[in-house]
């Protein structure tokens, strides 16, 4: 697929994963997400390559294997290419096996070890958030913790990249237990993203691009509160552990797990919006027969 134009010098690959071309105005780019494999990054480099330009870094909005998978096969061809990364995710990119690790809470079995859960290191650098000029590039990056524990959204003037802070209508339809490590962070930044000013087109990380901001963060909202819902609504059932709470609400979204990846993925879900119910007062959590139960309040 062409690379999509959002504005002047700012160009977009967009996939199952969108990656965003920034052009510095010297026959360079910032490549902004590399995509899940190596797959994904020859088209990139193609498509830049289609432009007239060369690759001069790498920016990752955060460390999920399907936005730096990519890296790996672009920095083979481009050595010495500067990676940037939010400062923990920068952590998880250089030592990608934390991914999987975190979410089995021990060394991941094999069947966790896929390209989904475990891409190539990089060497990526931390980078604050803040305006930055990056290789001639001009770029605000934009705290939106919740998705990922660091993540950034990137604004270039009026275009702005959300990354996962927000998804297209097909992702949140294919995904209802829509990933997040903070499920009360993950709205606060959906809904920080939707009163931005001035923003003429935002692209999510999964989706198209749009011109109505405001819509797509409400959109959104309602579906974190609806994974929120389900999760009140499996406590209704009684006490239970994380793995007998995930059944319920996978029943309620209608969500079917077919492989270990889902079941870690949505495990972590579940256990995010149990820590904002703890913290919100309608949930609690007991300790009895040797198992960690939540209840509700």
């Amino acid at each position: 697929m062409p690379l999509s134009e959002l504005g002047p010098g700012a160009h977009a690959l967009l996939g199952a994963v969108n990656s965003v071309v920034l052009e510095n105005g010297s026959g360079g780019a910032l490549l902004i997400d590399t995509g899940l494999d190596d797959s994904h990054a020859r088209k990139l480099l193609r498509e830049v390559e289609g432009l007239g330009l060369v690759p001069a870094a790498i920016l990752n909005t955060h460390s999920h294997a399907d936005h730096h998978g990519g890296n790996a096969f672009i920095l083979k061809k481009f050595l010495g290419l500067p990676v940037y990364a939010p400062p923990l995710e920068a952590a998880v990119i250089n030592f990608p096996v934390l991914e999987p690790l975190s979410l089995f809470g021990a060394m991941p079995p094999r069947e966790l070890q896929t390209k989904f859960l475990l891409a190539p290191a990089s060497p990526a650098q931390p980078l604050d958030a803040g305006q930055h000029t990056l290789v001639g590039a001009e770029v605000e990056l934009i705290p939106v913790p919740g998705h990922a524990a660091q993540m950034y959204a990137v604004r270039v003037q009026d275009v702005l990249y959300a990354a996962d802070a927000l998804f297209g209508p097909e992702a949140r339809g294919k995904h209802p237990l829509t990933f997040c490590v903070d499920s009360a962070a993950q709205k606060a930044s959906a809904a920080a993203l939707g009163e931005l000013s001035g923003v003429r087109v935002v692209l999510p990380g999964h989706g198209g691009p749009t011109s109505d901001l405001p819509e797509l963060a409400r959109l959104n909202l309602r579906a974190y509160e609806r994974t929120t819902g389900a999760v009140q609504g499996a406590l209704a059932g009684g006490a239970a552990t994380v793995d007998e709470l995930l059944p319920r609400v996978c029943t309620a979204l209608g969500v079917q797990m077919t492989n270990a990846g889902a079941v870690v993925l949505n495990r972590a879900v579940v256990s995010a919006h149990l820590t904002e119910g703890l913290a919100a007062g309608w949930a609690r959590l007991d300790v009895r027969d040797q198992r960690l139960l939540f209840a509700q309040t």
